[in-house]
């Protein structure tokens, strides 16, 4: 162990996951080979865990531990399954109430967006396993613990977990400068995904072609965009205003 969210070495990492751990991500030396390492990408494709080929010379940036080429980070926060959870809201007779995040890659927006799904009545938040930031500590401190008690759904594509949402019957609401409609026009009191893209890259087109509506959040300024956690927090105050007006 390298710190308490790596596991380095080839047998630690064999047993992590045959155990079950929470693994989050793998990275794996280009040229590593032999058969515990086969092992390992079977393990790892058998449970969907993404691992990246990286040179040697970032393993050792990562541990001064003997990582034997191979390296696992394990995720601080427990995975739910979307069905579950969608299906317990219904249960319980509230209206089901998911964020998605398309590309955010940043711990600090991973964690405060986390903070204010939790303090605006969220269920859960929806993120794919590629391509998203690392929920290890950094992420759960800049939440304030919010990670720790805000379910968080992995799912190999984000267009998978979109498709599962509109089948429990919630609308996909993207906020996106591409959008035609503003924020204050926006029906966000029933059963809802409301999706956000990453400051750079914004919301993919395939995630945007999925959306029933594509929402703009109206600004003055000359600076055409906002924080993606700023951002989040706005359009979640806009859906709590219009849950309590409806409730």
């Amino acid at each position: 162990m390298a710190s308490n969210d790596m596991v380095c070495g080839v047998w630690p990492v064999i047993e992590a996951l045959r155990a079950g751990k929470n693994v989050e991500k793998l990275l794996i030396r280009r040229e590593a080979g032999g058969d515990g390492i086969k092992e390992i990408r079977q393990l790892a494709m058998d449970r969907q865990i993404p691992w990246q080929p990286v040179p040697v010379e970032k393993l050792d940036r990562l541990t001064k531990t003997e990582h034997q080429g191979v390296i696992a980070f394990l995720s601080q926060v427990e995975e739910q399954d979307l069905n579950e959870v969608i299906s317990m809201a219904y249960e319980r007779g509230e209206t089901p109430f998911i964020v998605a995040l398309d590309s955010v890659t940043d711990v600090r927006n991973m964690g405060a967006i986390a903070r204010s799904a939790e303090c605006f009545g969220a269920h859960a938040l929806l993120v794919p396993k590629m391509g998203t930031a690392r929920l290890g500590p950094d992420a759960v401190k800049s939440s304030a613990g919010a990670l720790l008690r805000k379910p968080v759904c992995r799912v190999a594509r984000l267009t998978d977990g979109l498709r599962v949402a509109r089948d429990h019957g919630l609308r996909i609401v993207a906020c996106t400068e591409k959008g035609t409609l503003g924020l204050e026009a926006a029906v966000l009191d029933g059963p809802l995904v409301i999706v956000m893209g990453s400051e750079d890259e914004g919301i993919s087109d395939a995630v945007l072609r999925i959306a029933d509506d594509l929402v703009n959040i109206p600004m003055a300024g000359t600076i055409g965009s906002l924080n993606v956690s700023v951002a989040t927090g706005i359009v979640l105050h806009a859906a709590l205003r219009q849950r309590l007006a409806k409730s």
